[in-house]
């Protein structure tokens, strides 16, 4: 039988290893993508490579000096962690009350010289931190909905108002569905949640379909007729899957990405690796990701406490929900939005804190104490770690 410790230290191996691979792999991809665009706007073919290049290996160091850092240190910086968070939202919309950093449609972005940053990147980060550490140490409180429940439910709330104020609704839902999950594997009543999730239905048709311009997304998603106008973005994405077959056109021969299919290095990089990849492509990069899920929830399985626990169960949630989300728009499942594909698409705030989340999920495995076995029920996980840890 391998021993715990080798087992963890094999586990943080590969997902080093894969994460490295997925953002070399990305990086081919950014540059395929983004050539004729970058030859258009700006007279150089290599200008997002060049800029890729130096985004990536700050995120790379980023990643190796947070693996040094014990991940129970996050605890203690948990509170200002998520204020700076909060922060950064309030700075996007003092820039959107000045009319300053809208960029197609929306100020999302605080913008400074040689480029900008997404504060809704650091708060969904902010956020599983906080919410690891928060519940991890209310486990006495945390099925009462008063002081266990709400408390979690209104910061989250806030942080997702303040997004869709943005506009950014996806992201927003992004956010949502990561810190759901982590409320639910933190040992929160499942009828609190579901309960929270029905009052909000109002809210959501409100927002939907009453404010903005989501209402057009959502009857595009449910009938695509519209080729040349709602609907031009996932008509164009689905042309460059279906002309990719199954094997592709080969790497650098799409013919989407000139100036037919809209933002073909960020948002919709999954389209064009079908196109040139295939059906081949698409699958392998889904295969990664299912491979990040498992490696991530054996080594959060493996954790020394429940708040390593639910740290690398939400980092690895954060990243899951982010892939399918964006593989889900681009293959038509679900309504167009905004979400970068991890490690792949191009956007250095999205790449720096995915990277920083990785390199916690590296540390927590290397602390890892415990046999990962199967991923637990959630009753026993948290059964079994208040016995082992004095939780009650």
């Amino acid at each position: 039988m391998v021993p715990s410790t080798e087992r963890a230290d094999r586990q943080t191996y590969l997902l080093v290893l894969l994460v490295i691979g997925l953002v070399g792999f990305g990086s081919v991809m950014v540059y395929s993508a983004s050539a004729a665009l970058g030859e258009v706007r700006f007279e150089s073919g290599h200008f997002f490579l060049r800029r890729w290049v130096i985004r990536i290996l700050v995120s790379l160091l980023a990643m190796y000096l947070v693996t040094k850092l014990d991940y129970r240190m996050w605890a203690k910086f948990a509170k200002p962690f998520l204020l700076v968070g909060f922060i950064g939202l309030c700075v996007v919309l003092m820039f959107k009350l000045a009319g300053v950093g809208k960029v197609r449609g929306a100020h999302r972005w605080i913008p400074f010289p040689g480029g900008a940053f997404q504060p809704s990147d650091l708060m969904r980060l902010a956020l599983v931190v906080y919410l690891a550490d928060s519940l991890s140490r209310r486990q006495s409180i945390i099925r009462d909905l008063k002081q266990g429940f709400l408390p979690h439910l209104a910061i989250l709330a806030s942080a997702m108002g303040f997004i869709i104020l943005q506009p950014d609704l996806g992201t927003a839902l992004a956010i949502g569905l990561t810190c759901t999950l982590m409320l639910y594997m933190g040992g929160v009543r499942p009828g609190h949640i579901l309960g929270t999730g029905a009052a909000m239905l109002p809210f959501m048709y409100l927002i939907i379909f009453v404010i903005g311009y989501r209402k057009d997304r959502i009857l595009t998603f449910l009938n695509p007729s519209d080729e040349q106008g709602a609907a031009y973005h996932i008509t164009q994405s689905l042309l460059a899957l279906g002309s990719g077959g199954l094997t592709g056109s080969g790497l650098g021969q799409s013919q989407q990405k000139y100036f037919f299919l809209p933002e073909p290095h960020t948002d919709f990089v999954y389209s064009i690796v079908g196109e040139e990849l295939g059906l081949a492509g698409t699958i392998g990069l889904l295969i990664c990701f299912l491979i990040f899920a498992r490696l991530g929830l054996s080594i959060a399985r493996a954790a020394p406490d429940l708040h390593g626990f639910l740290l690398a169960s939400g980092i690895t949630f954060m990243v899951l929900v982010y892939a399918f989300v964006n593989m889900g728009v681009c293959t038509g499942l679900l309504p167009t939005t905004g979400l970068p594909l991890p490690f792949i698409s191009y956007g250095g705030s999205s790449l720096l804190l995915t990277m920083v989340a990785t390199g916690i999920l590296v540390n927590i495995g290397r602390c890892g104490s415990t046999d990962p076995g199967s991923l637990p029920r959630r009753v026993g996980a948290i059964r079994s770690y208040r016995t082992q840890f004095g939780r009650a």
